[in-house]
Protein backbone atom coordinates (compact mmCIF):
# COMPACT_ATOMS: atom_id res chain seq x y z
CA UNK A 1 0.00 0.00 0.00
CA UNK A 2 1.42 3.40 -0.95
CA UNK A 3 1.79 6.24 1.58
CA UNK A 4 -1.03 8.10 -0.19
CA UNK A 5 -3.33 5.06 0.07
CA UNK A 6 -2.48 4.67 3.75
CA UNK A 7 -3.42 8.28 4.40
CA UNK A 8 -6.68 7.85 2.47
CA UNK A 9 -7.48 4.67 4.39
CA UNK A 10 -6.93 6.46 7.67
CA UNK A 11 -9.20 9.31 6.57
CA UNK A 12 -11.92 6.78 5.63
CA UNK A 13 -11.88 5.41 9.17
CA UNK A 14 -10.21 2.14 8.29
CA UNK A 15 -7.43 2.80 10.81
CA UNK A 16 -3.73 3.02 10.07
CA UNK A 17 -2.52 0.23 7.84
CA UNK A 18 0.75 -1.47 8.66
CA UNK A 19 3.67 -0.19 6.63
CA UNK A 20 6.01 -2.66 4.98
CA UNK A 21 9.31 -1.01 3.87
CA UNK A 22 9.53 -3.63 1.11
CA UNK A 23 6.57 -1.94 -0.61
CA UNK A 24 8.96 0.83 -1.62
CA UNK A 25 10.29 -1.62 -4.21
CA UNK A 26 13.86 -1.28 -2.94
CA UNK A 27 15.84 -3.09 -0.29
CA UNK A 28 16.97 -0.43 2.16
CA UNK A 29 19.49 -2.89 3.61
CA UNK A 30 21.27 -3.36 0.28
CA UNK A 31 24.73 -1.73 0.59
CA UNK A 32 24.52 -0.76 -3.08
CA UNK A 33 21.31 1.17 -2.46
CA UNK A 34 22.24 4.87 -2.37
CA UNK A 35 18.79 6.43 -2.34
CA UNK A 36 19.07 7.90 -5.84
CA UNK A 37 16.16 5.72 -6.98
CA UNK A 38 13.91 7.62 -4.58
CA UNK A 39 14.63 11.08 -5.97
CA UNK A 40 11.35 12.81 -6.59
CA UNK A 41 9.41 10.20 -4.60
CA UNK A 42 7.29 11.70 -1.81
CA UNK A 43 7.79 9.77 1.42
CA UNK A 44 5.44 10.08 4.38
CA UNK A 45 8.05 10.05 7.14
CA UNK A 46 5.45 10.23 9.89
CA UNK A 47 3.95 6.97 8.64
CA UNK A 48 7.40 5.45 8.26
CA UNK A 49 8.46 6.48 11.77
CA UNK A 50 5.24 5.16 13.28
CA UNK A 51 5.61 1.80 11.55
CA UNK A 52 9.25 1.12 12.48
CA UNK A 53 10.50 0.91 16.07
CA UNK A 54 13.69 2.62 17.18
CA UNK A 55 15.41 -0.76 17.52
CA UNK A 56 14.32 -1.86 14.03
CA UNK A 57 15.38 1.45 12.54
CA UNK A 58 18.82 1.23 14.16
CA UNK A 59 19.31 -2.35 12.96
CA UNK A 60 18.24 -1.46 9.42
CA UNK A 61 20.65 1.45 9.48
CA UNK A 62 23.48 -0.73 10.75
CA UNK A 63 22.96 -3.26 7.94
CA UNK A 64 22.71 -0.55 5.29
CA UNK A 65 26.16 0.71 6.32
CA UNK A 66 27.90 -2.59 5.58
CA UNK A 67 29.19 -1.29 2.27
CA UNK A 68 31.11 1.63 3.76
CA UNK A 69 34.52 1.99 5.38
CA UNK A 70 33.26 2.10 8.97
CA UNK A 71 35.24 0.63 11.86
CA UNK A 72 33.93 -0.80 15.12
CA UNK A 73 34.36 2.54 16.88
CA UNK A 74 32.18 4.25 14.27
CA UNK A 75 29.43 1.64 14.56
CA UNK A 76 29.58 1.73 18.36
CA UNK A 77 28.28 5.29 18.20
CA UNK A 78 24.95 3.89 17.01
CA UNK A 79 24.48 2.36 20.46
CA UNK A 80 25.20 5.41 22.63
CA UNK A 81 22.42 5.71 25.19
CA UNK A 82 24.18 6.82 28.38
CA UNK A 83 25.93 10.17 28.06
CA UNK A 84 26.87 10.18 31.73
CA UNK A 85 29.10 7.13 31.27
CA UNK A 86 30.28 8.39 27.88
CA UNK A 87 31.21 11.72 29.47
CA UNK A 88 33.73 9.91 31.66
CA UNK A 89 35.94 9.60 28.59
CA UNK A 90 35.98 13.32 27.86
CA UNK A 91 39.18 14.90 28.99
CA UNK A 92 39.76 17.51 31.67
CA UNK A 93 43.50 18.16 31.27
CA UNK A 94 45.49 19.87 34.02
CA UNK A 95 46.29 23.57 33.67
CA UNK A 96 49.84 24.94 33.66
CA UNK A 97 50.46 28.69 34.00
CA UNK A 98 53.62 30.47 32.88
CA UNK A 99 54.40 33.56 34.98
CA UNK A 100 57.27 35.99 35.22
CA UNK A 101 58.41 39.53 34.58
CA UNK A 102 57.95 41.06 31.12
CA UNK A 103 60.58 40.16 28.54
CA UNK A 104 61.96 37.08 30.30
CA UNK A 105 60.83 34.83 27.42
CA UNK A 106 57.45 33.51 28.53
CA UNK A 107 55.87 33.64 25.08
CA UNK A 108 58.96 32.10 23.49
CA UNK A 109 58.68 29.23 25.98
CA UNK A 110 55.00 28.82 25.10
CA UNK A 111 55.88 28.53 21.42
CA UNK A 112 58.66 26.05 22.17
CA UNK A 113 56.36 23.81 24.26
CA UNK A 114 53.60 23.95 21.66
CA UNK A 115 56.03 23.25 18.83
CA UNK A 116 54.53 26.06 16.79
CA UNK A 117 54.35 29.84 16.83
CA UNK A 118 51.13 30.72 18.65
CA UNK A 119 52.04 33.36 21.20
CA UNK A 120 53.13 36.79 20.00
CA UNK A 121 56.84 37.31 20.64
CA UNK A 122 58.46 40.73 20.42
CA UNK A 123 61.45 42.23 22.16
CA UNK A 124 59.12 44.62 23.94
CA UNK A 125 57.91 44.05 27.51
CA UNK A 126 54.31 42.95 27.84
CA UNK A 127 52.90 42.51 24.35
CA UNK A 128 49.13 42.05 24.72
CA UNK A 129 46.91 39.49 23.00
CA UNK A 130 43.35 38.23 23.37
CA UNK A 131 44.07 34.52 23.56
CA UNK A 132 45.65 33.23 26.77
CA UNK A 133 45.37 29.43 26.78
CA UNK A 134 46.46 26.67 24.43
CA UNK A 135 46.11 22.86 24.34
CA UNK A 136 49.53 21.22 24.73
CA UNK A 137 50.99 17.75 25.25
CA UNK A 138 54.24 16.02 26.10
CA UNK A 139 54.83 12.25 25.88
CA UNK A 140 51.10 11.76 25.29
CA UNK A 141 50.20 13.69 28.47
CA UNK A 142 47.80 16.50 27.61
CA UNK A 143 47.59 19.77 29.51
CA UNK A 144 46.36 23.32 29.00
CA UNK A 145 49.03 26.00 28.84
CA UNK A 146 48.05 29.45 30.15
CA UNK A 147 50.32 32.17 28.82
CA UNK A 148 50.46 35.25 31.02
CA UNK A 149 52.82 36.86 28.53
CA UNK A 150 49.95 39.05 27.37
CA UNK A 151 50.16 41.09 30.54
CA UNK A 152 51.40 44.66 30.22
CA UNK A 153 52.50 46.34 33.43
CA UNK A 154 51.58 49.67 34.90
CA UNK A 155 54.91 51.49 34.87
CA UNK A 156 54.09 53.07 38.23
CA UNK A 157 53.51 49.78 39.97
CA UNK A 158 55.47 47.02 38.30
CA UNK A 159 56.13 45.00 41.48
CA UNK A 160 52.49 45.04 42.48
CA UNK A 161 51.36 44.21 38.96
CA UNK A 162 53.60 41.18 38.54
CA UNK A 163 52.62 39.92 41.97
CA UNK A 164 48.95 40.19 41.04
CA UNK A 165 49.65 38.33 37.82
CA UNK A 166 51.26 35.49 39.77
CA UNK A 167 48.47 35.46 42.36
CA UNK A 168 45.79 35.04 39.69
CA UNK A 169 47.82 32.43 37.83
CA UNK A 170 48.29 30.37 40.99
CA UNK A 171 44.57 30.47 41.66
CA UNK A 172 43.65 29.29 38.16
CA UNK A 173 46.15 26.49 37.53
CA UNK A 174 47.41 23.10 38.72
CA UNK A 175 51.12 23.91 38.31
CA UNK A 176 53.26 27.00 37.72
CA UNK A 177 56.29 27.59 35.51
CA UNK A 178 58.04 30.65 36.98
CA UNK A 179 60.37 32.09 34.33
CA UNK A 180 63.42 34.16 35.28
CA UNK A 181 66.02 35.72 32.98
CA UNK A 182 69.24 33.94 33.99
CA UNK A 183 71.35 36.72 32.48
CA UNK A 184 69.77 39.32 34.76
CA UNK A 185 69.29 37.13 37.81
CA UNK A 186 66.62 37.54 40.46
CA UNK A 187 65.24 41.06 40.77
CA UNK A 188 63.18 42.64 43.54
CA UNK A 189 60.10 41.98 41.42
CA UNK A 190 61.03 38.29 41.16
CA UNK A 191 61.44 38.16 44.95
CA UNK A 192 57.94 39.60 45.38
CA UNK A 193 56.47 36.87 43.19
CA UNK A 194 58.50 34.19 44.95
CA UNK A 195 56.93 35.17 48.27
CA UNK A 196 53.55 34.25 46.79
CA UNK A 197 54.76 31.07 45.14
CA UNK A 198 56.25 29.76 48.39
CA UNK A 199 52.80 29.79 50.01
CA UNK A 200 51.09 27.66 47.38
CA UNK A 201 50.82 23.90 47.68
CA UNK A 202 50.83 23.55 43.91
CA UNK A 203 53.99 22.43 42.06
CA UNK A 204 56.24 25.35 41.09
CA UNK A 205 59.06 24.95 38.55
CA UNK A 206 61.76 27.61 38.49
CA UNK A 207 62.75 28.10 34.84
CA UNK A 208 66.07 29.85 34.24
CA UNK A 209 65.66 31.03 30.66
CA UNK A 210 68.24 32.28 28.14
CA UNK A 211 70.84 29.64 29.09
CA UNK A 212 72.04 29.03 25.56
CA UNK A 213 75.01 26.78 26.38
CA UNK A 214 76.75 24.92 29.21
CA UNK A 215 79.02 27.90 29.90
CA UNK A 216 76.00 29.89 31.12
CA UNK A 217 74.63 27.19 33.45
CA UNK A 218 76.38 28.59 36.56
CA UNK A 219 74.23 31.70 36.13
CA UNK A 220 71.16 29.50 36.53
CA UNK A 221 72.58 27.79 39.63
CA UNK A 222 72.63 31.13 41.44
CA UNK A 223 68.81 31.04 41.43
CA UNK A 224 68.84 28.27 44.07
CA UNK A 225 68.84 31.21 46.51
CA UNK A 226 65.19 31.93 45.67
CA UNK A 227 64.13 28.89 47.68
CA UNK A 228 61.96 27.32 44.98
CA UNK A 229 64.11 24.26 44.48
CA UNK A 230 66.28 23.30 41.55
CA UNK A 231 66.37 25.81 38.67
CA UNK A 232 65.80 24.30 35.23
CA UNK A 233 68.26 25.92 32.78
CA UNK A 234 66.62 26.28 29.37
CA UNK A 235 66.85 28.25 26.18
CA UNK A 236 63.31 28.81 24.96
CA UNK A 237 64.68 30.31 21.78
CA UNK A 238 66.83 27.29 20.87
CA UNK A 239 64.98 24.53 22.75
CA UNK A 240 67.88 23.60 25.00
CA UNK A 241 66.75 21.97 28.28
CA UNK A 242 63.02 22.23 27.53
CA UNK A 243 62.59 18.44 27.27
CA UNK A 244 64.04 17.94 30.77
CA UNK A 245 61.70 20.61 32.11
CA UNK A 246 58.65 18.97 30.55
CA UNK A 247 59.70 15.52 31.79
CA UNK A 248 59.72 16.87 35.34
CA UNK A 249 56.48 18.78 34.82
CA UNK A 250 54.32 15.87 33.70
CA UNK A 251 55.50 13.78 36.66
CA UNK A 252 53.94 16.35 39.00
CA UNK A 253 50.73 17.05 37.08
CA UNK A 254 47.46 15.48 38.27
CA UNK A 255 45.59 13.22 35.87
CA UNK A 256 42.75 15.76 35.72
CA UNK A 257 42.59 19.44 36.56
CA UNK A 258 41.46 20.34 40.05
CA UNK A 259 40.51 23.88 38.97
CA UNK A 260 38.87 23.43 35.57
CA UNK A 261 36.44 20.66 36.48
CA UNK A 262 32.86 21.84 37.13
CA UNK A 263 31.55 20.49 40.43
CA UNK A 264 28.85 17.88 40.01
CA UNK A 265 25.63 17.91 41.99
CA UNK A 266 24.16 20.70 44.09
CA UNK A 267 22.81 23.98 42.70
CA UNK A 268 23.46 24.64 39.03
CA UNK A 269 26.53 26.78 38.45
CA UNK A 270 26.27 30.20 36.80
CA UNK A 271 29.01 32.46 35.43
CA UNK A 272 27.99 36.12 35.51
CA UNK A 273 29.91 37.84 32.73
CA UNK A 274 30.12 41.26 31.15
CA UNK A 275 32.42 44.16 30.53
CA UNK A 276 33.42 46.45 33.42
CA UNK A 277 30.70 48.61 34.96
CA UNK A 278 27.87 46.74 33.26
CA UNK A 279 26.20 45.94 36.60
CA UNK A 280 27.49 42.51 37.64
CA UNK A 281 28.17 43.49 41.25
CA UNK A 282 24.82 45.27 41.52
CA UNK A 283 23.03 42.17 40.25
CA UNK A 284 24.83 39.97 42.79
CA UNK A 285 23.97 42.35 45.61
CA UNK A 286 20.32 42.57 44.63
CA UNK A 287 20.00 38.82 44.16
CA UNK A 288 21.72 38.08 47.48
CA UNK A 289 19.54 40.59 49.30
CA UNK A 290 22.42 42.27 51.07
CA UNK A 291 25.26 44.65 50.29
CA UNK A 292 28.13 42.19 49.92
CA UNK A 293 30.42 44.30 47.78
CA UNK A 294 31.31 47.94 47.31
CA UNK A 295 29.92 49.26 44.03
CA UNK A 296 30.91 52.50 42.37
CA UNK A 297 31.19 53.93 38.88
CA UNK A 298 34.75 52.70 38.37
CA UNK A 299 35.20 49.28 36.84
CA UNK A 300 36.05 46.57 39.36
CA UNK A 301 36.11 46.13 43.13
CA UNK A 302 38.15 44.00 45.52
CA UNK A 303 37.14 40.81 47.30
CA UNK A 304 38.61 37.41 48.03
CA UNK A 305 37.89 34.66 45.49
CA UNK A 306 34.69 32.81 46.35
CA UNK A 307 31.75 30.97 44.83
CA UNK A 308 28.45 32.21 46.23
CA UNK A 309 25.06 30.57 46.54
CA UNK A 310 22.24 32.96 45.72
CA UNK A 311 18.49 32.38 45.86
CA UNK A 312 16.45 33.91 43.05
CA UNK A 313 12.67 33.45 42.92
CA UNK A 314 12.82 30.50 45.28
CA UNK A 315 15.64 28.59 43.59
CA UNK A 316 19.26 28.45 44.71
CA UNK A 317 22.06 28.98 42.20
CA UNK A 318 25.83 28.94 42.62
CA UNK A 319 27.50 31.97 41.06
CA UNK A 320 31.09 30.95 40.31
CA UNK A 321 34.32 32.91 40.66
CA UNK A 322 32.67 36.11 41.82
CA UNK A 323 36.13 37.45 42.63
CA UNK A 324 36.49 37.89 38.89
CA UNK A 325 33.63 40.35 39.13
CA UNK A 326 34.84 42.08 42.26
CA UNK A 327 38.60 42.30 41.96
CA UNK A 328 39.87 45.76 41.10
CA UNK A 329 42.40 45.49 38.29
CA UNK A 330 45.25 47.88 39.07
CA UNK A 331 46.46 47.78 35.50
CA UNK A 332 45.58 49.97 32.58
CA UNK A 333 46.47 48.29 29.29
CA UNK A 334 46.57 44.87 30.98
CA UNK A 335 42.99 45.08 32.20
CA UNK A 336 41.54 43.44 29.08
CA UNK A 337 43.95 40.55 29.49
CA UNK A 338 42.85 39.92 33.05
CA UNK A 339 39.20 40.23 32.09
CA UNK A 340 39.70 37.55 29.44
CA UNK A 341 41.55 35.31 31.89
CA UNK A 342 38.85 35.69 34.54
CA UNK A 343 36.07 35.07 32.02
CA UNK A 344 37.72 31.87 30.83
CA UNK A 345 38.17 30.68 34.40
CA UNK A 346 34.57 31.33 35.38
CA UNK A 347 33.36 29.49 32.29
CA UNK A 348 35.48 26.44 33.11
CA UNK A 349 33.65 26.12 36.43
CA UNK A 350 30.17 27.03 35.20
CA UNK A 351 27.37 25.27 33.36
CA UNK A 352 25.55 28.35 32.09
CA UNK A 353 26.70 31.92 31.47
CA UNK A 354 24.65 35.06 31.96
CA UNK A 355 26.17 37.80 29.81
CA UNK A 356 25.09 41.27 30.94
CA UNK A 357 24.73 43.94 28.28
CA UNK A 358 24.28 47.65 29.09
CA UNK A 359 21.28 48.82 27.06
CA UNK A 360 22.29 52.46 27.49
CA UNK A 361 25.51 51.83 25.53
CA UNK A 362 26.05 50.42 22.03
CA UNK A 363 26.90 46.72 21.87
CA UNK A 364 30.70 46.75 21.85
CA UNK A 365 33.46 44.54 20.49
CA UNK A 366 34.22 43.58 24.08
CA UNK A 367 30.62 42.38 24.56
CA UNK A 368 30.94 40.25 21.44
CA UNK A 369 34.30 38.83 22.56
CA UNK A 370 32.75 37.72 25.84
CA UNK A 371 29.88 36.03 23.99
CA UNK A 372 32.39 34.32 21.70
CA UNK A 373 34.24 32.98 24.76
CA UNK A 374 30.98 31.45 25.99
CA UNK A 375 30.40 29.82 22.60
CA UNK A 376 33.95 28.46 22.51
CA UNK A 377 33.53 27.02 26.00
CA UNK A 378 30.35 25.18 24.99
CA UNK A 379 28.37 26.53 27.95
CA UNK A 380 24.67 27.39 27.91
CA UNK A 381 23.95 31.09 27.36
CA UNK A 382 21.46 33.68 28.63
CA UNK A 383 21.58 37.33 27.54
CA UNK A 384 20.55 39.82 30.23
CA UNK A 385 19.93 43.37 29.02
CA UNK A 386 20.65 45.49 32.09
CA UNK A 387 19.67 49.07 33.01
CA UNK A 388 16.37 48.61 31.18
CA UNK A 389 14.82 51.23 33.48
CA UNK A 390 17.12 53.85 31.91
CA UNK A 391 16.24 53.01 28.30
CA UNK A 392 14.51 55.75 26.31
CA UNK A 393 12.61 55.35 23.05
CA UNK A 394 15.38 56.71 20.83
CA UNK A 395 17.95 54.31 22.28
CA UNK A 396 15.44 51.44 22.09
CA UNK A 397 15.21 51.75 18.30
CA UNK A 398 19.00 51.65 17.93
CA UNK A 399 19.21 48.73 20.36
CA UNK A 400 16.75 46.64 18.36
CA UNK A 401 18.83 47.22 15.23
CA UNK A 402 22.06 46.30 17.06
CA UNK A 403 20.52 43.08 18.38
CA UNK A 404 19.39 42.13 14.90
CA UNK A 405 22.79 42.84 13.34
CA UNK A 406 25.35 42.01 16.06
CA UNK A 407 23.63 39.20 17.96
CA UNK A 408 22.14 37.28 15.05
CA UNK A 409 24.57 34.39 15.64
CA UNK A 410 23.11 33.90 19.15
CA UNK A 411 19.47 34.55 18.31
CA UNK A 412 18.75 31.21 20.02
CA UNK A 413 19.80 32.53 23.44
CA UNK A 414 17.02 33.50 25.90
CA UNK A 415 16.83 37.24 26.51
CA UNK A 416 15.70 38.97 29.70
CA UNK A 417 15.35 42.70 30.28
CA UNK A 418 16.31 43.62 33.83
CA UNK A 419 17.49 46.36 36.14
CA UNK A 420 20.14 45.09 38.52
CA UNK A 421 19.95 48.36 40.47
CA UNK A 422 16.22 48.18 41.22
CA UNK A 423 15.75 44.40 40.93
CA UNK A 424 13.16 44.84 38.18
CA UNK A 425 12.37 41.52 36.43
CA UNK A 426 15.25 39.79 38.17
CA UNK A 427 12.98 36.79 38.74
CA UNK A 428 12.80 36.30 34.95
CA UNK A 429 16.37 35.06 35.04
CA UNK A 430 15.21 31.78 36.59
CA UNK A 431 13.03 30.48 33.71
CA UNK A 432 15.66 31.67 31.23
CA UNK A 433 18.39 29.78 33.08
CA UNK A 434 16.22 26.69 33.42
CA UNK A 435 15.37 26.72 29.71
CA UNK A 436 19.01 27.11 28.68
CA UNK A 437 20.17 24.30 30.98
CA UNK A 438 17.37 21.99 29.87
CA UNK A 439 18.50 22.49 26.27
CA UNK A 440 22.14 22.01 27.28
CA UNK A 441 21.21 18.69 28.88
CA UNK A 442 19.10 17.48 25.92
CA UNK A 443 19.65 13.95 24.56
CA UNK A 444 18.20 12.76 21.25
CA UNK A 445 18.12 8.97 20.68
CA UNK A 446 20.11 7.85 17.67
CA UNK A 447 17.09 6.35 15.90
CA UNK A 448 15.07 9.56 16.24
CA UNK A 449 18.01 11.69 15.14
CA UNK A 450 18.46 9.58 11.99
CA UNK A 451 14.75 9.75 11.25
CA UNK A 452 15.10 13.53 11.43
CA UNK A 453 18.15 13.43 9.12
CA UNK A 454 16.42 11.16 6.59
CA UNK A 455 13.48 13.50 6.28
CA UNK A 456 15.67 16.58 6.06
CA UNK A 457 18.01 15.13 3.42
CA UNK A 458 15.13 13.78 1.34
CA UNK A 459 13.47 17.21 1.28
CA UNK A 460 16.69 19.23 0.93
CA UNK A 461 19.60 17.17 -0.45
CA UNK A 462 23.11 18.59 -0.42
CA UNK A 463 24.03 20.46 -3.64
CA UNK A 464 26.34 18.73 -6.10
CA UNK A 465 30.08 19.19 -5.51
CA UNK A 466 32.28 18.43 -8.50
CA UNK A 467 29.50 16.44 -10.10
CA UNK A 468 28.96 14.33 -6.98
CA UNK A 469 26.42 14.69 -4.22
CA UNK A 470 27.70 14.12 -0.67
CA UNK A 471 25.38 11.86 1.32
CA UNK A 472 24.73 11.73 5.03
CA UNK A 473 25.12 8.04 5.93
CA UNK A 474 24.02 8.43 9.52
CA UNK A 475 24.41 10.66 12.53
CA UNK A 476 24.44 10.32 16.28
CA UNK A 477 24.62 12.49 19.37
CA UNK A 478 27.87 11.65 21.13
CA UNK A 479 27.39 13.87 24.18
CA UNK A 480 25.29 16.57 25.75
CA UNK A 481 26.46 19.60 27.73
CA UNK A 482 26.66 20.90 25.01
CA UNK A 483 24.70 18.74 22.54
CA UNK A 484 27.35 17.37 20.20
CA UNK A 485 26.54 15.43 17.04
CA UNK A 486 28.68 13.49 14.59
CA UNK A 487 27.57 13.08 10.97
CA UNK A 488 29.09 10.30 8.87
CA UNK A 489 29.07 11.38 5.24
CA UNK A 490 30.38 10.30 1.85
CA UNK A 491 31.92 13.71 1.22
CA UNK A 492 32.53 17.17 2.62
CA UNK A 493 29.40 19.09 3.65
CA UNK A 494 29.48 22.78 2.83
CA UNK A 495 29.38 25.12 5.87
CA UNK A 496 26.06 26.55 4.64
CA UNK A 497 24.52 23.08 4.62
CA UNK A 498 25.81 22.34 8.12
CA UNK A 499 24.29 25.60 9.35
CA UNK A 500 21.06 24.56 7.64
CA UNK A 501 21.08 21.27 9.56
CA UNK A 502 21.68 23.17 12.81
CA UNK A 503 18.76 25.53 12.08
CA UNK A 504 16.46 22.58 11.41
CA UNK A 505 17.64 20.89 14.61
CA UNK A 506 16.67 24.00 16.55
CA UNK A 507 13.30 24.17 14.80
CA UNK A 508 12.50 20.59 15.79
CA UNK A 509 14.16 20.26 19.21
CA UNK A 510 14.46 23.94 20.23
CA UNK A 511 17.87 23.90 21.98
CA UNK A 512 17.00 27.38 23.22
CA UNK A 513 19.97 28.71 25.14
CA UNK A 514 22.43 25.99 24.16
CA UNK A 515 25.11 25.91 21.47
CA UNK A 516 25.09 22.92 19.12
CA UNK A 517 28.30 21.23 17.97
CA UNK A 518 28.14 19.45 14.61
CA UNK A 519 31.17 17.40 13.57
CA UNK A 520 31.75 15.37 10.39
CA UNK A 521 33.51 12.12 9.57
CA UNK A 522 33.90 11.24 5.90
CA UNK A 523 33.68 7.55 5.01
CA UNK A 524 33.89 6.02 1.53
CA UNK A 525 32.39 2.86 0.02
CA UNK A 526 34.28 -0.37 0.37
CA UNK A 527 35.50 -2.02 -2.82
CA UNK A 528 32.96 -4.64 -3.88
CA UNK A 529 35.29 -7.54 -3.10
CA UNK A 530 35.63 -6.43 0.55
CA UNK A 531 31.94 -6.30 1.42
Amino acid sequence: MSFENQEAAGAAGEGPAEFDPAELGYDLRDPDFDGSELEGVEIDFEALNAAVSDEERTEMLRQSLAGFELDDEDLALLDITDFDSAAEHFENPPVVAIVGRPNVGKSALVNRILGRREAVVEDVPGVTRDRVSYPASWLDRKFTLVDTGGWEPDAKGIDRSVAQQAEIAIELCDAVLFVVDSRVGATATDEHVVSLLRRTKKPVFLVANKVDDAVQEPEAAVLWSLGLGEPYPVSALHGRGVADLLDALIKKLPEESAVAQPKLGGPRRVALLGRPNVGKSSLLNKAAGEERVVVNELAGTTRDPVDEQVEIAGRVWTFVDTAGIRRRVHLQKGADFYATLRTATALEKAEVAVVLLDVTQPISDQDLRIIDLVLESGRALVLAFNKWDLLDEDRRRYLEREIEQDLDHVSWAPRVNISARTGRHLEKLVPALETALESWDTRIPTAKFNAFLAELVQEHPHPLRGGKQPRVLFGTQVQNRPPTFVLFTTGFLEPQYRRFIQRRLREKYSFEGSPIVLNMRIREKRPRGQR
